[in-house]
């Protein structure tokens, strides 16, 4: 299940300096979000708290890791803009007048982190892949595939009831996370950190794993049915399950135990996505609706109404603005995220849409759908920008790659394309599985692509 990005009105850019960084308050008032921020809150000072890790959030993002009062902490800085001629040095200088955070002492290291952002978004994009790795994963079919945030290992879940790590520069098989009772269904890693894989499975249960000894940390127990999704928060404190028994729950890393379920859909729930700053969580049901929840009191916020048909996908933005929906009915629809009032009903497919996303700065939306063809749509315009088609089959999957200039379909005709999200054309065909392919996904610089078929291989191409 995928998250991503976009980008609302009033958070603009401040006009008088190339800074790529959007805050979500008045005016773009305020540059960096916290989970635990309140409108209302006074700006809390730097002496109060102890700034510890700084990492990178995606190709647009860094996430500030604090000490306060003996509390680990985390917040996000949107650097939806940033370009090959951003001028780092005056970015940094903006960031740290509203961020009292980001001490002279750490100022070069923030530096750094952006420079390395930088010079990833100019890479050449002309990049043709090659079949790397054939991955004959597991003795059963495979059901997802993901990967770290590096792109250093990635994993595969399977009917097999097991989850595998593999190594991406070697092909090695690192480990095999065993002790699931049913198909292990949904994946992941507690990605942009990487040291924690979470595993939900038929067996009614989710568990969550070492990355780097495959030591199962916590077993949580509680739903009723299936468990068919699952994500981490990006800040990597809370796991929420999605499940055929209607209900969504959020877990507690740390401690193993349940925080709150979330109860109202009538039906299954097959997709579920936080926001970047962790404090609302989405979740998609056959009932045909998604609802957005408070993440801390486990209250039902907003109700999306309007499709007429069960629902296959949906996420956040980037900056947490806006919400897209993809539906069996044919459609894929926008929402505003915080009036829960639909934006745009985004239309032109002839079969049921089956994979929606955002591409990394929110500018464009992505769907796949059981009639062959992709779309693109500008978020601004809601106008479709571009119609990908060639493929022979349904696309159960698509993906952005992180600097946006790529984009990785995924169908049943047994291949995966390549295709420019800007003219719509295929740039490479992906051939050699001999069935359909489910899953596909690029690393965090977009030089590395996995994918997962029905004929029980995952294949790395580089």
């Amino acid at each position: 299940m995928c998250a991503c990005p976009a980008r609302s009105p009033a958070s603009q850019a401040q006009p008088h300096v190339n800074v790529p960084w959007r805050g979500s308050g008045p005016g773009g008032a305020a540059l960096v979000r916290s989970p635990e921020r309140s409108p209302a809150s006074p700006r809390r000072s730097s002496r109060a708290c102890a700034l510890g890790r700084v990492c990178l959030a995606g190709f647009y993002g860094i996430i500030l890791e604090y000490v306060q009062g003996g509390e680990l902490k985390t917040k996000s800085i949107d650097l939806l803009d940033l370009s090959p001629g951003t001028d780092v040095g005056a970015l940094v200088e903006e960031i740290r007048k509203a961020e009292p955070l980001i001490t002279a002492s750490r100022k070069e290291q923030v530096i750094h982190l952006i420079l390395r952002l930088q010079e990833k978004l100019g890479q050449q994009e002309d990049h043709k892949f090659y079949l790397f790795k054939v991955l004959r994963a597991h003795i059963l079919p495979l059901t997802n595939v993901a990967f770290n945030k590096s792109g250093s290992c990635f994993i595969t879940g399977s009917y097999d009831r097991t989850c595998k790590i593999w190594d991406t520069a070697s092909g090695e098989e690192l480990r095999t996370l065993e002790g699931h009772r049913n198909v292990v269904y949904a994946i992941a890693f507690n990605n942009p950190y990487g040291d924690k894989i979470a595993t939900g499975s038929f067996d009614k249960t989710c568990k969550l794993w070492s990355a780097e000894t495959g030591k199962c940390y916590h077993t949580f127990r509680g739903h009723t049915a299936e468990i068919v999704c699952l994500s981490f928060n990006l800040q990597s404190t809370l796991i929420a399950t999605g499940s055929m028994d209607t209900t969504a729950k959020l877990w507690d890393i740390q401690n193993g135990e349940e925080v709150v379920m979330l109860t109202g859909h009538s039906a299954e729930i097959i997709a579920l996505s936080f926001n970047t700053t962790g404090d609302r969580i989405i979740t998609g049901s056959f009932d045909h609706t998604v609802v957005v929840w408070d993440v801390g009191t486990g209250r039902k916020l907003h109700t999306l109404i309007g499709h007429r048909a069960e629902i296959s996908s949906a996420q956040f933005n980037w900056d947490c603005s806006l919400i897209v929906t993809g539906s069996m009915d044919k459609t894929c629809m926008l929402w505003n995220a915080v009036t829960g009032t639909r934006v745009a009903t985004l239309t032109g497919h002839d079969d049921e849409v089956l994979d929606v996303c955002f591409d990394y700065t929110g500018q464009r939306i992505a769907t796949s759908s059981a009639d062959g063809s992709a779309r693109v749509y500008n978020a601004e315009t809601k106008k479709c920008i571009a119609k990908l088609e060639g493929h022979g089959g349904e696309i159960s999957k698509i993906c952005f790659n992180p600097q946006g200039s790529r984009i990785l379909t995924a169908s049943s005709d047994k291949t995966a394309r390549l295709w420019d999200p800007h003219t719509g054309q295929c740039i490479q065909i992906l051939e050699g599985h001999t069935d359909e392919i489910f899953s596909c996904a690029f690393n965090y610089k977009g030089d590395i692509i996995i994918t997962g078929s029905k004929d029980n291989t995952c294949r790395i191409w580089r």
